[in-house]
């Protein structure tokens, strides 16, 4: 073999090298960069003015956040932070869930923009499937997936270095109250649980108020839902059910009465971005039955030694799911009456709502200082 075609050869090679060195750099390069950016975040910094059913003080800066659970449906919340806290220091946050049927903008924000104006970061979160979160259909019911996003923002608030990760608390409004039990009772990581108004959606679904719905009801429901499916399937109009009435008459009965004042009035309508007033509060009919299987107090009592509040009015119809709720529940736990409250009146009137044991609740347990 010629020294010249050894050069040759040797040059080759060497070339060849170079490109598959480069080629597993940039390989290596894009797959490192995809890990970063598979969960993207987005922080903005909003003006709470556009919005008329909460209020956010001047102690107080708002964002928009968004951030993607564990199987990459993106969701959106609204960040709240306190204008004279060290973000250079970790502090406690609480997430907050809004009721079934409803968006964040409505009493999840009433919650989490006074919580912040006591010193606490706090994160409302849209749901999946409803308001401005991801996920299709629109207004579909899954609970698993409500749980999902609690830890999601668990997730997203954990990595903030701004956040105590040690230190995170939720509390769930309404139907919230139930998935937020849910995401606790396998999520370690929420150190202390509040409820409010809680419904138990699945008792809710499978029994009714006080029991009042018979197992054959139940199963005409689930047989309505499973035709519905074959509509669906092949392309066919999607069905609501449940929610708000959207209109009033001599035959309204006092619950339906309560709700309507809240979500179809300016007290507390919102329509989110892209939704309709037609279809806002309603879910699928097609997947309202999935409720049926959910039994979010089973198990209750494997949440201790992490405290749990439960707060309901004492005229709330709902009363009975705080009750079994805190019944069930091991040590250490609370149940807090608030007197002359409804259920829908601890949504947003802030002279009924007990924010000061909230935030002495959550002080304590997530160790707040100062």
């Amino acid at each position: 073999m010629s020294e010249g075609f050894r050069q040759s050869s040797s040059k080759t090679f060497n070339m060849k090298k170079s490109v598959l060195i480069a080629l597993t750099a940039v390989l290596f390069y894009s797959t490192a960069s995809a890990q970063l950016t598979s969960n993207s975040v987005q922080i903005k910094e909003i003006s709470a003015k556009g919005y008329t059913t909460f209020k956010v003080s001047d102690k107080v800066t708002m964002y928009a956040v968004t951030f993607k659970n564990q199987y990459k449906t993106e969701v959106s919340g609204h960040l709240f932070i306190p204008n004279n806290m060290d973000r250079k220091t970790k502090k406690p946050a609480i997430i907050v869930g809004h009721p079934m049927g409803a968006v964040k903008e409505q009493s999840a924000n009433v919650y989490a923009s006074n919580m912040a104006d006591r010193g606490f970061i706090t994160l409302a979160v849209d749901l999946s499937f409803w308001g401005e979160s991801e996920g299709k259909p629109r207004n579909a019911v899954l609970p698993d997936m409500y749980a999902e996003d609690f830890s999601a923002a668990i997730d997203f608030l954990g990595t903030r270095p701004f956040v105590d990760r040690n230190n995170i608390g939720v509390l769930g409004i309404c139907g919230s109250g139930s998935f937020v039990i849910s995401a606790a009772k396998i999520d370690p990581r929420m150190k202390a649980i509040a409820t409010v108004s809680m419904y138990d959606m699945g008792s809710a679904s499978r029994n009714a108020l006080n029991h009042s719905q018979t197992l054959e009801q139940r199963k005409k429901n689930q047989a309505e839902a499973a035709e519905q499916r074959y509509v669906e399937f092949l392309g066919g109009e999607t069905k609501y059910t449940g929610g708000t009435t959207h209109q009033l008459d001599e035959n309204t009965d006092a619950i339906q009465r309560e709700f309507y004042e809240f979500y179809r009035t300016p007290r507390g309508e919102y329509i989110p971005k892209g939704g309709s007033p037609k279809t806002t509060t309603h879910p699928t009919l097609s997947s309202n039955t999935k409720f049926n299987n959910f039994y979010p107090f089973n198990d209750i009592e494997t949440i201790s030694p992490r405290p749990m509040l439960f707060i309901t009015g004492d005229k709330a119809h709902s009363r009975e799911f705080s009750e079994d709720a805190y019944k069930r529940a091991g040590q250490p736990k609370e149940l807090v009456i608030v007197p002359n409250a409804g259920h829908v009146d601890l949504y947003d009137k802030t002279d009924l709502i007990p924010f000061d044991k909230l935030e002495t609740f959550f002080a304590k347990h997530l160790k707040k200082k100062g």
